[in-house]
C-alpha cells in the first residue's frame, strides 16, 4: 500500500495514540516527519523521538507527553497544507494559533521549523499543521 500522505498519517498515529494514553508510537520515517517530531520535541509537546533503522524506510519513535493528571499535552494537531491544496504564507501572513499558546509547524527553505522561529528568521513557507 503506498502512501500518499506521510504527514497525515504521522498526525493522525499521533492523535489516536493520545486518545488511548500510549506512552509512545511508532510513525514511518521521513525527513519532513522527523522534522515534525524535532519542532514538538522543542516546543515541549513530546518528550523525545527515536529513529530506528528496520532496513527499509526507518521508523521515529515518539514518545508522548502527558501533564501530572494523565491529560494529553496536545489538545488537537490538524493538518493545513494537504496534497490537493496547498497553504503557504509569507511571515507576515503566518497564522497566530490560540493567540501564541498553540504553534504553528512550517515547511521553510531553511528546513521544518514552528511559526514562532520563522518569525524570528523572517522566512515564510508552506503551513504543515497546527498544534494546541
Amino acid at each position: 500500500m503506498s502512501l500518499s500522505d506521510p504527514i497525515a498519517d504521522m498526525l493522525t498515529r499521533i492523535r489516536n495514540a493520545l486518545r488511548v494514553n500510549k506512552e509512545r508510537v511508532n510513525v514511518k520515517a521521513s525527513k519532513v516527519c522527523e522534522g515534525i517530531a524535532n519542532v514538538l520535541k522543542e516546543e515541549g509537546y513530546v518528550e523525545d523521538f527515536d529513529r530506528i533503522d528496520d532496513g527499509k524506510q526507518g521508523i521515529l519513535r515518539v514518545v508522548l507527553k502527558y501533564d501530572l493528571d494523565g491529560v494529553p499535552v496536545i489538545n488537537s494537531i490538524d493538518r493545513t497544507s494537504k496534497p490537493g491544496r496547498r497553504i503557504y504564507s509569507g511571515v507576515a501572513d503566518l497564522p497566530h494559533v490560540l493567540d501564541g499558546y498553540g504553534i504553528a509547524i512550517v515547511s521553510t527553505s531553511s528546513g521544518v521549523m514552528s511559526d514562532k522561529n520563522c518569525r524570528k528568521a523572517r522566512v515564510g513557507g508552506e503551513i504543515l499543521c497546527t498544534v494546541s
